[in-house]
């Protein structure tokens, strides 16, 4: 399945971020290989189910480059395919402090969800989150 949406790894741990164009998904996923992810795939990345994960891939032909708006295409170093633990929805603001957890469905599989629009620190605590797990 490929899906508009780019993806980073802490590890052997991805977070596959969407949203429309423009809502800034390549910008997240730099902010996130700024504080130690690696990229994956960005703008388009391929879903594939392996048993009771999921996992996350670059299409040939975008790997190891991401867009960064008024520069160009960049380079980067080439990850994955990793496991797909947390996806991230740039169209939707989370409204509540203390928000419930949250799911979203890939190839038939539960994945945790994050509402990250507007958000200003977003990628500090997507990374927390991916290493750290979250409580309760």
């Amino acid at each position: 399945m490929l899906i508009h949406g780019s993806s980073v790894t802490f590890g052997a741990r991805g977070v596959l971020i969407t949203g429309a164009p423009g809502t800034g998904k390549s910008s997240l996923a730099l902010s996130l290989m700024a504080i130690g992810a690696d990229l994956i795939s960005d703008d388009r990345t391929i879903l594939r189910r392996d048993d009771c994960d999921l996992w996350a891939e670059a299409p040939e032909a975008i790997r190891g480059q991401i867009e960064a708006r008024g520069f160009g295409i960049l380079n980067a170093h080439a990850s994955g395919p990793a496991r797909v633990v947390l996806a991230v929805d740039l169209d939707r603001t989370e409204d509540q402090r203390l928000p419930p957890m949250r799911h979203t469905e890939f190839l038939g599989l539960a994945v945790p969800l994050v509402l990250g629009a507007n958000a200003p620190h977003l990628h500090v605590a997507l990374r927390q989150y991916v290493l750290a797990g979250r409580h309760a």
